[in-house]
């Protein structure tokens, strides 16, 4: 189930969201400076985690070769949002810096690159179609789809849907690419942040229940979805019953993207439902889209060594 509402508000303000992959700590390869990852594991999750802290101009919260972002500019879109979400940006103004930097480093890139007619975002999109090339889905990744999704596709037979089921596998493996290519967009471009910002968003933008969650100690099973999108309401008792079976042992969170729209996207929400299994550590091993039947679910749990 495509989750349009949550796209059209974060597109409001946001090119691309860069979240959804593996938000945790990676090392630090090669640079004599700790990243933000180092230092506060879990925030940034793309081109800013290989950034690191300096002591910038009041004001100045990023600077990159040929850019900069002043503290006015991230003030001035968190007012000018629907207040159905400003309180939400105002808790993730360090989302909303990343992406607002990763667009402007990927127009940097497209216009060395000779791409420069149109708009932003039709310069940055025939950049990335140019520069992102995936392979072609097979028949067995239709048939594993249509097969581990009957709950959704229903009774009807791939013939009938392999163009649909095509065209959205088409799709996931493009955005995966884009979001494997962001993640190394600040290891291309140094990327120096003020310091005394980062330690007091950090603050913020981690002070949420997924977060909390993931530094409990304990892994961490996420289901971000909806009331009323029917393969959430099925489930909605599997949580149930997996709170009951393994109480102390697994962290069991629902999330509802509807009222949670920025905590959605810093998970790279797209489509619900969606759960995301988190380690003992808080790293992300596994992600999943769609129903999740309950015998896969503790299959998964039991490969994490979480059993009753």
């Amino acid at each position: 189930m495509k989750f349009n509402r949550l796209n059209r508000i974060v597109a409001l303000f946001i090119f691309v969201s860069i979240s959804s992959l593996n938000p945790g700590h990676s090392s630090n390869q090669g640079q004599t400076n700790p990243t933000i990852d180092d230092l506060y594991p879990g925030l940034a999750c793309g081109a800013l985690m290989s950034a690191t802290l300096a002591k910038l101009p009041k004001g100045t919260l990023l600077t990159a070769s040929g850019l900069t972002i002043k503290e006015i500019e991230i003030t001035k879109v968190i007012s000018q949002s629907e207040p159905a979400v400003r309180k939400q940006l105002t808790q993730n103004a360090f989302f909303l810096l990343e992406n607002m930097a990763t667009k402007r480093l990927l127009l940097q890139e497209a216009k060395k690159a000779g791409f420069v007619k149109g708009g932003e975002d039709e310069v940055i999109t025939d950049f990335l179609s140019e520069k992102i090339k995936i392979s072609a889905v097979s028949e067995e990744e239709l048939k594993n789809f249509h097969s581990q999704n009957k709950e959704i596709i229903g009774s009807a037979p791939l013939e009938q849907v392999r163009e649909m089921l095509k065209n959205y596998l088409t799709q996931q493996k493009k955005h995966e690419a884009v979001q494997q290519y962001l993640l190394t967009l600040g290891k291309r471009t140094p990327i120096r942040m003020n310091e005394e910002w980062v330690k007091k968003q950090s603050g913020l933008a981690l002070d949420n229940p997924v977060d909390r969650a993931r530094k409990s100690g304990k892994p961490t099973m996420v289901e971000f979805g909806a009331t009323g999108c029917v393969p959430c309401d099925m489930m909605t008792p599997i949580l149930a019953d997996l709170r009951k079976k393994l109480p102390g042992k697994l962290n069991v969170l629902f999330v509802h993207v509807g009222q949670e729209q920025i905590l959605g996207a810093r998970f790279g929400i797209q489509s619900i439902p969606v759960q995301v299994f988190f380690d003992k550590n808080g790293l992300e091993i596994f992600r999943h889209t769609g129903f999740f039947p309950q015998a896969e679910v503790e299959k998964k749990l039991t490969q994490m060594g979480v059993t009753n």
